[in-house]
């Protein structure tokens, strides 16, 4: 018995050691560094820590939590797009099964992440044949820095 643990113990820990470890990334301007010097980044998205862009809408954001790979993206200096501030905006899109109907549906998400550490997200549905719009959403968030409590954090893996 206490060999089995012993092994088990060992098993556990060397399994640890090959685990990927990541780093908060605190601003935009880190967050562009690591971009421009080639580093793999990744966006987690806490969508209730969020809001809606329209301020109109009065229901309450979703408890939703959305994550995805920085690999294809842009990077705009201020007055490049006749924008104020340097920004940069990156997007996916997954093929999925529909949650909130049938079938499946393109995933699609685009994000502005704004030099102010002010972020955009775009979220759709978009139906595989017709390319129908199904669902389209935009939220307003800002950068997780580790102090404080916002809800869109970037991760670089080690």
């Amino acid at each position: 018995m206490k060999l089995k643990f012993i092994i088990l113990f060992c098993l556990l820990f060397i399994g640890s050691l090959g685990k990927a470890q990541t780093t908060l990334i605190p601003d935009f301007g880190e967050l562009m560094e690591l971009l421009n010097s080639g580093e793999k980044v990744r966006i987690v998205i806490h969508y209730a820590l969020c809001h809606w862009q329209d301020t109109s809408v009065k229901e309450s954001v979703p408890d939703a939590v959305a994550g995805m790979d920085i690999d294809t993206y842009e990077y705009f200096a201020a007055g490049a797009v006749r924008n104020k501030i340097e920004f940069c905006v990156f997007s996916n899109s997954k093929l999925i099964q529909n949650p909130i109907g049938k079938g499946f549906v393109y995933n699609y998400g685009k994000v502005r992440i704004n030099a102010d550490n002010t972020v955009i997200v775009t979220a759709k549905y978009i139906h595989p044949k017709s390319f129908k719009v199904l669902m389209n959403e935009t939220f307003v968030g800002k950068l997780n820095n580790g102090k404080n409590n916002e809800g869109i954090h970037l991760f670089v893996g080690k």
